[in-house]
């Protein structure tokens, strides 16, 4: 069945209130600005610089809504918990389970969908793509054999994530590189790994451009992938 841009701007509303509803909190005004201890970053590029790539319209929708939506229901989260208000959102998701009951799956979707945006965001760029370098390069090269092996891998899993989810290259916790996928908005925090890299694969990141095409989508994804800031993530967290 086909859906028309309308439609689908429409649904991607509803999504962002539908996923506060399931978090038993109450749905956040995305387009006001969050209020609390978490803030929406910028983006490190304007809205139209991913272009032809990424469009103007979704990142516009990823970032000023349904980014601003879990940095706004974290605050909410929080807010009766001035102890956790000096938390950083890693320390959060580390100390899930510690957490009060009621805010524990609040914390976990909208806390993990601020950190790995924040991620996202970074970890692209206008004019990226190509390969990784230095000690990323050499780590790729000896687990995977070579990056365009990884680089195959790496899409293979992100169009095996059956609905939402994300893909992500990550630091074992004995430090070994892995090809890992993670549903809904879980971060790889929440079983010890660590982020080095990951590609959002929720239909909101790509539909508006790419339809049902989410092998196109990733596919072009790494022509705007800043491996500079990958390589330095890598190398952070071997240190």
């Amino acid at each position: 069945m086909q859906i028309d841009r309308r439609r689908f701007l429409y649904l991607l509303g509803a999504g962002v209130g539908t996923a506060c509803v399931n978090n038993f909190m109450p749905p956040a005004r995305a387009d006001n600005k969050p209020s609390g201890p978490f803030t929406l970053p910028p983006l490190p590029y304007g809205y139209k610089e991913l272009e032809p790539y990424i469009d103007e319209e979704t990142m516009r929708f990823h970032h000023d809504k349904h980014h601003a939506a879990y940095v706004n229901n974290l605050n909410v989260a929080v807010s009766k918990y001035p102890e956790l208000k000096t938390k950083t959102v890693e320390e959060l998701l580390r100390s899930l389970d510690s957490l009060p009951t009621e805010i524990q799956k609040t914390v976990r979707n909208n806390g993990g969908g601020h950190l790995n945006h924040s991620l996202f965001w970074q970890i692209m760029k206008p004019d990226g793509g190509g390969k990784p370098k230095g000690e990323l390069n050499k780590a790729i090269t000896e687990q995977f054999g070579s990056f365009e092996v990884f680089q195959t891998k790496f899409n293979e899993a992100a169009g095996k994530v059956f609905g939402s989810g994300w893909a992500w290259l990550a630091l074992s916790p004995d430090k070994k590189l892995e090809i890992i996928t993670t549903p809904n908005q879980d971060s790889p925090l929440l079983t010890g790994y660590k982020p080095v890299m990951g590609n959002d694969v929720w239909e909101h990141a790509y539909y508006l451009k790419y339809r049902n095409q989410r092998a196109e989508y990733l596919k072009q994804w790494w022509n705007v992938l800043n491996w500079d800031e990958v390589n330095n993530r890598y190398l952070q967290f071997i240190a």
